[in-house]
Order: structure tokens, then C-alpha cells, then sequence
């Protein structure tokens, strides 16, 4: 591990610059597209540091911006890496939206560059709770909007995601697509839904 592991997540997750556009097709391929072989490497080289953070051994990241991101990468993002396919990886994503939310109020995530506050407010677009979807399209929103033109295009993808979550939430009230490792049962709405084949985004959500 990297002596600051604080940097060392979030080099790995975003790179030691601002991407241009090529850099982040790339980053796309990892963030939304990654396999077994990364999941493992997630595994080897943060998963000891996930599970401290999971615990809340790493509260005192969270007074910093950087740091309240990794904490927000670790516990939103490298979760479900780390268990893909089971209900583990949605099992920090209450804490993670508790420090994306109390970061805001903070004025943390200001701090942050453009694509770094599209993954510090990820947490909202995993939330099956309508309130949050409807301030991640806010934020989204936003974010477009005052992005380099260079990057736009990759923005927008971000909040036509966070459109897409925002109304499955509203129309179903929560993800269907995590009914089966949650151990919910589908009403008959979401078992239309889901044999139709149209989640519109990752299966990593």
C-alpha cells in the first residue's frame, strides 16, 4: 500500500490529472465496464482498507475533501467490486450517502474537480429514495453545465444516468434489478420490467 492510502484510491480511481476526453473513455472502461480482473486487483490492493473503513476506522478522512472522496469511493464504489453480485455490495451505500450529503451541506465537494464531484455524488444515484434521485439529476445538471466543453460529452452520459436512476426509483420506488440478491420479492410490474432487459445502466449498481 501506498504511504498515503487516501491518494492511492483516488490515483487509481481518477488518474493524477483532470482527464481530457480520451483519458476518460479509458476511465470509463474501469469505472463502468470492469471484470473479474479488476475486482481482484481492487481486492489485493484496498480491500484490507475498505474493510476499516466499512467499520468506521477511517472517520477522521472525512474533515478533508480528498479524503472524504476516498472514503465515498471506498464505501460507494469499490464495494461493489468487491462483492459483485451480492447484497454486500450495497451494504455501505447508507454511510456513503450520509458523507456525500453532509459533504455538500459542508461545501466539500466544491473543492473537487468536475469528474471528482460526479463520483462524490454517485451515492445519491444509488439511492432508492426519490428525494435523493432528484437532487443527483440537480447536481448532474449542474455539473454539465459548468464542465470544460472538452469533457461535455462524458457529462452528459453522467446525467442521463442519473436521469434513468432518478425514474426508475420514482416509477418502482427502489431498483428491481436488486431484488434478487436482496431477497425481495419482484411485483408484477418489475418482473415486466426486468424481463424486457432495459436497465439502462451497469449491473454494478
Amino acid at each position: 500500500m501506498d504511504p498515503d492510502p487516501r491518494e492511492a484510491i483516488l490515483d487509481f480511481w481518477f488518474g493524477a490529472s483532470e482527464p481530457d476526453f480520451d483519458e476518460l473513455e479509458r476511465r470509463i472502461s474501469l469505472w463502468f465496464e470492469a471484470g473479474p480482473q479488476v475486482d481482484a486487483e481492487i481486492a489485493s490492493r484496498f480491500g484490507d482498507i475498505f474493510e476499516k473503513a466499512r467499520r468506521g476506522g477511517l472517520d477522521v478522512w472525512k474533515a478533508a475533501p480528498r479524503g472524504r472522496l476516498a472514503l465515498i469511493v471506498l464505501l460507494d464504489q469499490f464495494s461493489r467490486n468487491l462483492h459483485r453480485g451480492t447484497a454486500a455490495a450495497f451494504a455501505s451505500d447508507a454511510e456513503a450517502l450520509r458523507l456525500c450529503l453532509e459533504g455538500i451541506e459542508l461545501g466539500l465537494d466544491n473543492e473537487l474537480t468536475i469528474v471528482q464531484r460526479a463520483f462524490f455524488y454517485m451515492p445519491l444515484q444509488h439511492a432508492e429514495i426519490a428525494s435523493a434521485q432528484e437532487k443527483s439529476v440537480q447536481l448532474f445538471q449542474a455539473l454539465e453545465a459548468i464542465c470544460p466543453e472538452a469533457i461535455r460529452p462524458h457529462m452528459h452520459r453522467f446525467l442521463v444516468s442519473a436521469r434513468s436512476h432518478r425514474n426508475i426509483v420514482a416509477k418502482y420506488g427502489r431498483f428491481p434489478h436488486r431484488n434478487q440478491v436482496l431477497g425481495r420479492k419482484c411485483s408484477d410490474a418489475e418482473e415486466e420490467f426486468l424481463s424486457v432487459g432495459m436497465v439502462p445502466f451497469r449491473s454494478k449498481n
